[in-house]
C-alpha cells in the first residue's frame, strides 16, 4: 500500500466493515506513536456505528490533549492487504484542528506485522 505524505505527516486508506456494511476513509493518520486505533464517530455513522449503553467508554492523552472514547469491535479493518478481523477499536470526536478520519495505531500495526518502508512510503507485511 502506497503512504501519502502531507504537511509532514503519513496517511492511508482504511477500509472498515461493521455489521455488513463498509466504508472507506481515506484520511487515516498512520502514527506509530499510538497505542490504539481510532475513529472519527461522525464517519462511522453511516455505518450505524453509534454509542451503546454497554459500551466500554475511557480516555486517552494524546498530543492532540485528552479525549474520551469508546470501543467497539469491528467485523474487520483493513489497508489493502493488511487485514484484521473482529478488531477492537476507539470511537471518538477527533477534534484536532485539521481534518482527520482516523489513526492507525501500533496495535493494528503489531497485529498485521506491518513494516514501513519510508524510502519507498509503502507499508507492507514483513512476512513473503
Amino acid at each position: 500500500m502506497k503512504i501519502r505524505l502531507c504537511e509532514g505527516l503519513l496517511y492511508v486508506t482504511a477500509t472498515i466493515e461493521y455489521h455488513g456494511k463498509q466504508l472507506q476513509l481515506r484520511k487515516v493518520l498512520l502514527d506509530t506513536g499510538s497505542v490504539g486505533t481510532l475513529f472519527a464517530i461522525d464517519k462511522l455513522l453511516m455505518l450505524g456505528l453509534e454509542y451503546e449503553p454497554d459500551d466500554r467508554v475511557h480516555r486517552i492523552r494524546g498530543v492532540g490533549g485528552v479525549e474520551f472514547v469508546f470501543t467497539k469491535r469491528l467485523d474487520r479493518l483493513s489497508l489493502d492487504e493488511l487485514a484484521v478481523s473482529n478488531f477492537e477499536i476507539e470511537v471518538g470526536a477527533m477534534d484536532y484542528g485539521f481534518e482527520i478520519d482516523g489513526i492507525i495505531g501500533i496495535d493494528f500495526l503489531l497485529e498485521v506485522g506491518a513494516m514501513i518502508n519510508l524510502a519507498t512510503l509503502e507499508l507492507k507485511s514483513a512476512s513473503p
